[in-house]
């Protein structure tokens, strides 16, 4: 009964321990946020603060135009989203159900495109925008986002997996392609949108790089360069610095909390051959 029982709770143990330990930097963010000035060099450390301040938090808000670029974020990492998603799906349809020459070689450059930096790309995309005179605007800023093969190979393995049965039973009801697209395969297709929109969402949100490069107007100004100047400038007000740390994290976990029942779903697929 003892053996029974010892490797379960061994587990949950072990599991609760390092839970408690990744846990320990973000209560410290939150704890930091919620303490005053004066509070922050106090020692011994106030690992949960006497007296609750929210300095922090009205600092972030009086000195710099933090809810712009939560607004700028927001709107950037929506269609950063969309319009991934969207022309991932479409292309995966084509690469997993339509049949034509050269398929699995164009499919295999596709996946070759995740073996370079993006790095890598930022000076001739740079010199593409332009040309295009997109540069300092948030089209600029997404356009790139539009082709991504991490998505496209996921989206691919998952729409594999539906039975032709079903498409087959479409096109003798007179169905189109567009049609098969929109109704069967986009709602088949909800755990794995669900997972790559969580991704897209945070790697659109968390993207310091590519807005440096595209950005100099401070009103488009993304939330990670907000936070890169506001650092800059409070290096020394860490309450100030959690504070807008931690509402930079608030989208991503609600965004996470909504997705999160088609999260575990879609991250199984990558195991699906084919």
């Amino acid at each position: 009964m003892l053996r029974r029982y010892a490797g379960p709770l061994l587990f949950y143990v072990t599991a609760t321990a390092i839970a408690c330990l990744v846990m320990i930097p973000f209560f410290w963010m939150i704890s930091t946020s919620l303490k005053s000035k004066g509070a922050l060099t106090a020692v011994p450390i106030e690992w949960i603060p006497e007296e609750i301040s929210f300095e922090g938090y009205r600092k972030v808000f009086d000195v710099f135009p933090f809810a712009r670029t939560i607004l700028n974020s927001a709107f950037v990492s929506v269609m950063t989203t969309v319009v991934r998603l969207g022309a991932a799906a479409m292309a995966a349809y084509a690469f997993a159900k339509m049949r034509f020459k050269g398929r699995d070689i164009l499919f295999a450059a596709v996946l070759a495109t995740m073996m370079i930096p993006q790095q890598v790309t930022f000076i001739p995309l740079f010199l593409v925008m332009k040309e295009l005179q997109l540069v300092n605007t948030f089209t600029g800023l997404i356009a790139p986002s539009i082709f991504n093969a991490f998505a496209i190979f996921m989206m691919r393995q998952h729409m594999r997996t539906v039975n032709d049965a079903y498409l087959d039973a479409a096109v003798m009801d007179g169905a189109t392609h567009r049609t098969i697209f929109v109704r069967l395969m986009l709602p088949l297709s909800a755990p794995i949108l669900a997972t790559l929109a969580v991704i897209a969402f945070m790697d659109a949100w968390n993207d310091y790089l590519w807005p440096l490069v595209m950005l100099s107007d401070p009103n488009k100004m993304t939330l990670p360069l907000a936070l890169s100047k506001l650092s800059g400038q409070y290096a020394t007000d860490y309450n100030t610095l959690m504070a807008g740390s931690l509402i930079s994290i608030v989208p991503i976990v609600a965004v996470f909390l909504a997705a999160q029942k088609h999260f575990k779903a879609g991250l199984q697929v990558g195991g699906v051959k084919g």
